[in-house]
């Protein structure tokens, strides 16, 4: 069009001079199109069908023409000065407002979004030009649904293209001349360059109001129109409404069209972050864009279903922002789309706290805290009924899984577990959240304990130091739990004196249970060489008797398979912690200091009841409970190290570790085996039953066989986190995997 249009001047120009004007035909395309609204009588025919797309086609490509034909570079030719100085951009925008004739928004719409996009002087930072683009913002999406759409994502898509090059433009779509001249009145330089500060000053008068159109001389044909559309856009002038291209982008990103939902939501990205600190401190604490957002995410989560099955919201992975869908092929259930849409949203504030300017991401983090979080997700996980407490404690595991933002990460931490570091104690009254949650893991419901260790499992795994510490390390620090003023124990049987032990009676000793194989001595402190390992390993492999072992009778159960899973999550686990700056070795003990009581704190200590219950809980529970045993476990901490994994440290008086649980629950196991007939034969067809290789028939006992077989699978699985753990701060490379029940 634009050869074509050269050719057509080309062919006018005469020996010297052109006898074609430029701004004649401009003017003359713009009278074409207000004369229509004076000469036409058929309100019913499309805009389309009119000839106000050519004409608008026209001016379009004078205004490039023109600019393309300057020879300075950013001075604005006669025809632009005509667009900025007769307001034609203001009537246009009247006229889409009118919707007369039926289509003309899209007409407006389009040809706001050619101009801005096409010509390269800058446009925005005209008065004439970015109230207008205020306006038209103001009259897309306000119907859901609204025929406009594609071209309102278009206008917002070229708008937002036009800030991130050049920043400082998003206070004057936001706000136009109030920002800038709140700017002056704090004393901020004018960003404006100088070659568009004229005719900003020329577009406003005394009051900063547009100028009337003039009656004589050329027309810009906004006095032809209808004195009541005039009247409705100074009301939209007025700035009481606060829709703006935030809010203009917000009600796209709900549209039904995926294609423009997925745009807008491309362009708020866009906007947020590339925001300058100015228009970032705006958009936090001025605009409603934060708000909006996570007014949006709360409404998503309450137009869930109040119950949901945990199985299904586990199942539901790989719903992001930009697919918010489950795959069609997965089964369906009750309230799946409404779950894929928060999960998809909640991703898409994620990844906005991700990518936005640091004072909006600070700002909308702590507004999903306390909306989202607080206001609406803690009454549910406080609540008494428990398909509340189990709808919403599986519906945050889901949230935390998708979680990436370090402040919404930081919000979530201290939502869950309080701001409290210090050491615990058992009478103290610690967060009220975090007290029910701890009890939920002991909670009369199997349901719901399994659905809260899941929560406390997914959170383990996010990169958040005060995760580990409020939960374990602040109960561990100075190692109180290592007894003072004795020496460092020599053997494993000075660590595990089973004779002392209640349950280890002699009628217990006499029934013939031993310790499989007695470790050669090995100094806990001695983290240096190969004995250790081994005699830690041996300790774990050794000590399920083998009258309660059956995975030497199956195939792929050994403990080498442990090894390579465990090595692959420690390398993960340790990447994680890094930055961190963990002592690669236990502090020394101060043998002077006077004991002082050991608490485990609250969440091993839930743990290790738990554990100490193995034989008498659900399968399932059991398999949680282990899982999240050894997700505490992986952590390369030397504290957390020697805690859970050394069988060899002396412990302080009334202490208990994991593995001295575990030892209880060998002594209480070999008093039952006792009382369970043909124990044996009955162990491995449970253990082929769980792995579908036996029909599932009910057994006496079953609930006991089957938390012996999850105890023999855990005690392997130490020892290999033990083994790939060795020395304490990285994985031993030179040795490797034992045979089954020894090392």
């Amino acid at each position: 069009m634009l050869s074509r249009l050269g050719a057509l001047l080309q062919e006018a120009v005469g020996a010297r001079e052109p006898t074609i004007d430029l701004l004649q035909a401009f003017v003359e395309h713009w009278k074409g199109i207000t004369h229509y609204y004076i000469e036409t009588t058929d309100e019913n025919t499309p805009a389309k069908k009119t000839d106000i797309p050519w004409r608008l086609k026209q001016m379009l490509d004078i205004l490039v023409y023109e600019e393309q034909q300057q020879a300075a570079v950013g001075e604005a030719g006669p025809c632009l000065e005509y667009l900025l100085q007769h307001k034609i951009l203001e009537t246009l925008c009247t006229l889409g407002k009118a919707e007369y004739p039926p289509g003309m928004r899209q007409q407006v719409f389009q040809f706001f979004s050619r101009v801005l996009a096409q010509v390269q002087h800058p446009l925005l930072h005209y008065l004439s030009v970015h109230r207008p683009v205020q306006k038209l913002l103001r009259l897309g999406g306000t119907v859901p649904g609204s025929v406009t759409e594609k071209e309102e994502v278009q206008l917002t898509t070229v708008l937002c293209s036009k800030i991130q090059q050049d920043p400082e433009l998003l206070a004057y779509i936001l706000e136009g001349k109030k920002i800038v001249a709140r700017k002056k009145a704090c004393g901020e330089p004018d960003a404006l360059p100088k070659d568009t500060a004229s005719h900003r000053d020329k577009d406003c008068s005394h009051h900063g109001a547009p100028a009337r159109p003039q009656r004589d001389g050329e027309p810009c044909g906004a006095q032809a129109l209808n004195s009541p559309l005039l009247a409705e856009t100074e009301e939209l002038d007025s700035g009481t409404a606060e829709s703006n291209l935030i809010t203009s982008l917000l009600g796209l990103c709900r549209s039904k069209k995926s294609r423009v939902a997925l745009k807008a939501q491309e362009n708020l990205l866009l906007l947020v972050s590339t925001a300058s600190p100015a228009a970032a401190t705006y958009l936090a604490q001025s605009s409603p864009c934060c708000r909006a957002i996570v007014r949006h995410l709360c409404q998503l989560y309450r137009s869930m279903p109040a119950f949901l099955d945990p199985t299904d919201i586990a199942a539901l992975e790989g719903i992001s922002w930009r697919l918010p869908s489950a795959p069609s092929d997965e089964a369906s259930f009750p309230g799946k789309e409404a779950l894929a849409a928060f999960l998809g949203w909640f991703d898409y504030c994620d990844h906005l706290i991700t990518e936005a300017h640091m004072v909006v991401a600070d700002t909308l983090a702590k507004a999903v805290a306390e909306k989202l979080f607080m206001e609406t997700l803690q009454p549910q996980l406080l609540h008494v009924s428990e398909p509340s407490i189990l709808t919403s404690t599986a519906l945050l595991t889901a949230m935390l899984r998708q979680l990436r933002s370090p402040a919404l990460l930081r919000e979530a931490v201290t939502f869950l577990l309080g701001t409290d570091r210090q050491p615990e104690a058992p009478g103290d009254k610690p967060c009220a959240l975090y007290a029910h949650l701890i009890g939920h893991c002991d909670h009369l419901s199997d349901e719901i304990s399994i659905a809260t260790l899941r929560l406390f499992e997914e959170l383990l795994q996010k990169p958040h130091e005060g995760i580990i510490r409020s939960l374990v390390l602040r109960n561990l620090e100075g190692r109180p739990y290592v007894a003072r003023g004795s020496p460092e124990p020599e053997s494993y049987e000075d660590t595990l004196d089973l004779e002392e032990d209640p349950y280890f009676t002699d009628s217990f000793l006499d029934s013939g249970f031993q310790p499989q194989a007695k470790p050669r001595p090995a100094p806990a402190t001695s983290y240096d060489g190969k004995t250790a390992v081994t005699e830690i390993v041996n300790s774990f492999l050794c000590l399920v008797p083998e009258e309660a072992k059956t995975s030497a009778f199956l195939e792929e159960t050994g403990y080498d398979t442990y090894v390579h899973d465990a090595y692959g999550l420690f390398q993960e686990c340790s990447s994680r912690v890094a930055p961190w700056g963990w002592p690669r070795t236990p502090i020394p003990l101060d043998l002077h200091e006077p004991e002082r009581p050991f608490f485990e704190g609250r969440f091993l200590q839930v743990l290790f009841d738990r554990m100490s219950r193995i034989l008498d809980q659900p399968y399932s529970l059991n398999l949680q409970v282990t899982s999240v045993l050894s997700r505490l476990a992986l952590f390369p901490h030397p504290h957390i190290h020697e805690y859970l994994l050394d069988p060899y440290i002396s412990l302080a008086p009334g202490c208990r570790s994991l593995f001295s649980v575990l030892v209880r629950v060998i002594g209480d196991l070999m008093q039952r085996i006792q009382r369970v007939p043909q124990f044996p034969g009955k162990l491995l067809l449970v253990r082929k039953q769980l792995m579908g290789q036996a029909p599932g028939e009910q057994l006496d006992h079953q609930t006991l066989l089957q938390g012996v077989v999850v105890l023999e699978e855990f005690c392997k699985e130490l020892a290999a986190i033990a083994f790939v753990k060795f020395p304490p701060n990285g994985p031993l490379q030179n040795i490797s995997p034992a045979p089954e029940g020894q090392v």
